[in-house]
């Protein structure tokens, strides 16, 4: 994967929920003292706090390489993101509103900054390098403990000032409703890993570790655990099918923790999709290729963008 010329490299920052990942990766793609650490967490000043941490580890990287200097960063967050702008309009889970992450991470790193959304970058790299990329109409979702996508059409990503791609909060039904009554509920509340593994606790009254665990009590003959594997996997299917309705979608990316399924996720999910559509194309339902390093990839490319428009 060569990201440009040779001489230079880019700063890569990815933040998360958890974790912070940060590298200095080169012209071909190789990441150098990758480092990853916990997400600074400061409820009066959370950006800052973010871009403080990311600082001291841009400082590190330059002590640790300073024959390779860094000619741009690349900085990715969760939420909902004005790439343009360069402002983090919300976070649910580290609090900030509105924060202006380009403008005060180019003050802090004394670089320029190309500032984008977590999950809209690394699909853009599974997107040109993975599964997909034979496809122009495409949704990339990230199932973990919650779900995010990225949408491309036409080959484009469709951003929408931030607000596309939040198909974790898309109405689906709710399996828990009952027979009498009617209800609806989100994507995220069904079919993410967190989901599965919660639900599964909730009725039948045992703990587990995680979606998987479910999963290997279904296959074991475990009533409640094959069901409510199938609310994830109905919930799931019905949304990818308001995608191709609506937007014409050619093939799905799953991605995140839910991904490792691998074919006891997908092969169900094809069988769903297929039994909800009608005249309607079939998506290619594909695993995400690239693993945890996508993100990272996915900043480094944006930066690496921000430098070939410059010059």
């Amino acid at each position: 994967m060569v990201l440009g010329q040779a001489e230079s490299a880019v700063l890569a920052f990815d933040v998360g929920g958890t974790d912070v990942k940060a590298g200095l990766v080169d012209a071909f793609g190789n990441v150098l003292g990758m480092r990853r650490v916990p997400t600074p967490l400061d409820p009066a000043h959370p950006g800052e706090a973010v871009l403080d941490r990311l600082a001291g580890l841009a400082e590190e990287l330059a002590s640790e390489f300073p024959h390779i200097p860094a000619k741009a960063a690349g900085v990715i967050v969760p939420g909902i993101v004005d790439s343009v702008g360069g402002i983090g309009i919300y976070s649910a889970n580290l609090g900030w509103r509105n924060f202006p992450f380009t403008a005060e991470a180019e003050k802090r790193l004394g670089l320029p900054v190309a500032f984008d959304h977590d999950v809209r970058s690394a699909a853009a790299v599974e997107h040109a390098f993975g599964g997909s990329k034979e496809f122009n109409d495409v949704v990339v979702m990230v199932v973990g403990t919650g779900i995010a996508a990225a949408v491309f059409s036409g080959g484009v990503a469709v951003t929408a000032g931030g607000f596309a791609g939040e198909l974790g909060h898309a109405q689906v039904l709710d399996p828990d409703a009952g027979t009498e009554a009617t209800g609806a509920t989100i994507l995220e509340a069904v079919g993410s890993a967190g989901a599965i593994a919660k639900r599964y606790s909730r009725k039948s009254g045992n703990a587990v570790d995680g979606a998987r665990d479910v999963l290997l009590r279904s296959q074991k003959g475990d009533a409640v655990a094959a069901r409510v594997w199938a609310d994830a996997v109905d919930a799931l299917a019905f949304t990818i099918c308001q995608c191709v309705n609506i937007i014409g979608t050619e093939a799905v990316v799953i991605g995140g923790g839910l991904a490792e399924a691998g074919e006891d996720l997908l092969e169900p999910l094809r069988a769903r999709v297929d039994q909800i559509l009608d005249f309607q194309r079939r998506p290619r339902l594909i695993q995400a290729q690239l693993g945890q390093d996508a993100g990272l990839l996915g900043a480094a490319l944006n930066a690496r963008a921000l430098l070939d428009g410059a010059r």
